[in-house]
């Protein structure tokens, strides 16, 4: 019967369109609400979506925002404005750069004045020096002159004393000078220290003289000039065995006679002044022996000088050259003067100033004849015939 009636009535929506779902409602009254999904399926399809493009946004511009919003969030925290901290700090950093500034400009200012102090004070230096130096220069100027007049005054008034031995002492030389006249002063020289850190007056002072060192000189001051002319007659004096001393005025004014003088080359170097004078000595009266030395060792540079009484000496000393002495041949020349010996070697005449020396004559012999060192034979000239016409003559004369 239930049948019959579920047939008897009549389906929803048979007078109309079939819907989908229309049988599963009425067969299954509750499941209306699952058949939705299967509803969607036979509907048309939604239309797509409109895509519309959105700019990027800038990461910096986002932070910046986000950093303001937290200040803004931290001030709306804080009870004071951050305003009016801000000036607060201007006002103290103006107060103190003010502090400062005025600080600066007071130091540099006081450098400035300093600076000009200083420059103002060079300048003074600077033209007070120039005003001195101008004097000072007219004051040295005569101090030297004066100087250069009274060293000459006092050489005149000294002697030279050579070839002393080394253990010689100021109270000998006094003694031995006593008799001429009062004694100034004594100072030894051509000292040669036994120590190289000693100098030479110390050396002196204090004796301590190189072992290797024979002799020394010395310079005796007298006080008046005719007493140091007197004291030249010690001049050869023997003081002690081997030691002559030699003695003459240390004026730079005395002139060495070369006329009675020679030349002695090829020397030993530790030859003494004795062994010149004995080796020289048969040749005449010797005045005076002078070995040059080294200043620094005392040796002997090789080469010296004798000076003799008289001329007559010189020519027989000349005749000595080649002597040997001490095993080397002794050089003997005469003494001449600087420029005479340049004159000689640059060809001038040796004759009188003022008188020219006479040409040769050329024409006798020609330039032509002459070859090199060899001379060519001269052709015979005018004066070989002359001379066989003027022995003729005579052959003539003769025979008559």
């Amino acid at each position: 019967m239930a049948a019959s009636r579920r047939a008897a009535e009549p389906l929803p929506g048979a007078g109309g369109d079939y819907v989908v779902g229309q049988v599963l409602g009425s067969l299954c009254p509750g499941a209306g609400a699952a058949a939705r999904p299967l509803d969607g399926l036979f509907r048309a399809a939604a239309p797509p979506p409109v895509l519309v493009a959105v700019p990027r946004e800038n990461k910096k511009r986002k932070h910046a925002e986000v950093e303001k919003a937290s200040e803004d969030k931290s001030s709306s925290n804080k009870q004071e404005p951050p305003v009016k901290v801000k000036k607060t700090g201007k006002k103290e950093l103006s107060k103190a750069g003010k502090k400062l500034a005025n600080r600066e400009s007071a130091l540099e200012q006081a450098d400035e004045e300093e600076e000009q102090k200083l420059f103002q004070s060079k300048a003074k230096r600077t033209s007070r020096a120039i005003a001195k130096s101008s004097v000072n220069l007219e004051t040295l100027k005569q101090q030297k002159k004066k100087n250069e007049a009274e060293e000459m005054i006092k050489n005149k008034r000294t002697v030279f004393v050579g070839n002393l031995p080394v253990n010689s002492t100021a109270q000998m030389l006094k003694s031995l000078f006593k008799e001429y006249g009062q004694i100034e002063s004594i100072r030894f020289r051509s000292v040669v220290p036994a120590e190289d850190t000693l100098s030479k007056k110390l050396a002196a002072i204090k004796r301590k003289i190189h072992p290797n060192a024979k002799y020394i000189n010395a310079y005796v001051v007298f006080k008046e000039e005719c007493d140091a002319i007197k004291a030249l007659k010690k001049n050869g004096t023997e003081i002690a065995s081997g030691f002559h001393i030699r003695v003459d005025i240390a004026s730079k004014n005395s002139l060495h006679d070369n006329k009675r003088s020679v030349f002695l080359g090829n020397l030993s170097y530790d030859i003494s002044d004795d062994a010149v004078r004995e080796h020289f000595a048969d040749c005449g009266d010797v005045v005076a022996v002078r070995i040059v030395r080294d200043r620094q060792t005392g040796m002997g540079k090789g080469f010296g000088y004798i000076l003799f009484e008289n001329t007559d000496a010189v020519h027989l000393a000349l005749k000595l050259n080649d002597s040997a002495l001490q095993g080397r041949k002794v050089r003997v020349k005469r003494c001449v003067e600087k420029g005479s010996a340049a004159r000689r070697a640059a060809g001038q005449p040796r004759g009188p100033k003022g008188r020219a020396r006479s040409a040769a004559p050329t024409g006798s012999v020609p330039s032509a004849s002459f070859v090199g060192e060899k001379a060519a034979p001269c052709a015979r000239g005018a004066k070989t015939k002359r001379l066989r016409k003027g022995a003729a003559k005579r052959k003539l004369g003769k025979k008559k």
